[in-house]
């Protein structure tokens, strides 16, 4: 019976599964995005979103409570000098889930789980949508204007070759 065991224990001992969790918060912290299966990345949300908190602040304990999940010390420079000033002003929620489909080989449901403020690819987007949208209204007299004195520069140039 599974009365009062309230997370996913993945098929793993608890050993196993405390190493897999912990190398994966190590590469997300490290790549700001990883792919995985779904069970996996709700694991690791509940598992690093804790250690993010504690990121926030820079001290001495801070660091060493993080360490003794991480124990990796490339990871937690990276988590303190990098990540926490971004997330510093946000009240929780530093990761996000994005499901991709399906694994070939068993169906197993795939994901990715990234770093909400580390999104670059989204936010490039966002704002490249938003300047679109304005400039397909105002641009439009406007590339028009220039053309037409385009046009009388090409025209003079092969006129003074011809010349010479």
């Amino acid at each position: 019976m599974r009365h009062g065991k309230k997370f996913n224990h993945l098929s793993r001992t608890a050993s196993h599964r405390d190493a897999m969790l912990s190398n994966m918060a190590i590469s997300l912290i490290m790549h700001k995005r990883i792919t995985t299966t779904l069970a996996k990345a709700k694991a690791l949300k509940k598992f690093v979103e804790p250690l993010l908190t504690k990121a926030k602040q820079d001290t001495t304990n801070a660091r060493r409570v993080v360490f003794s999940h991480l124990q990796n010390k490339y990871a937690i420079t990276e988590l303190f000098q990098n990540i926490s000033p971004k997330i510093a002003d946000r009240p929780g929620g530093y990761t996000r889930i994005i499901k991709t489909g399906f694994r070939q080989g068993d169906m197993a449901p795939v994901c990715f789980i990234e770093l909400v403020d580390f999104d670059e690819n989204m936010a490039k987007a966002q704002k490249k949508t938003a300047r679109t949208r304005r400039s397909r209204k105002s641009a439009a007299p406007a590339v028009e204007a220039p053309a037409a004195e385009a046009t009388p520069e090409a025209t003079e140039a092969p006129a003074a070759e011809a010349a010479e």
